[in-house]
């Protein structure tokens, strides 16, 4: 029997990140979030890879 659901893509995101934070970092997180219309993973990962490449730029 096939299975059903979402087909796998390319660029799966499977793996799980847990952060804590104090309540000011998440208010900030979530206006971004609502200003840019962006779910808070996407803003993270985004953000990430800026520290990323501002690492490279040295």
């Amino acid at each position: 029997m096939a299975r059903t659901g979402r087909p796998k893509g390319t660029n799966n995101k499977d793996i799980i990140c847990s952060m804590r934070m104090d309540s000011a970092t998440k208010e900030r997180l979530e206006q971004y979030c609502k200003k840019m219309n962006v779910v808070k993973s996407e803003a993270l990962r985004h953000a990430i890879d800026l520290l990323a490449q501002e690492n490279t730029d040295n």
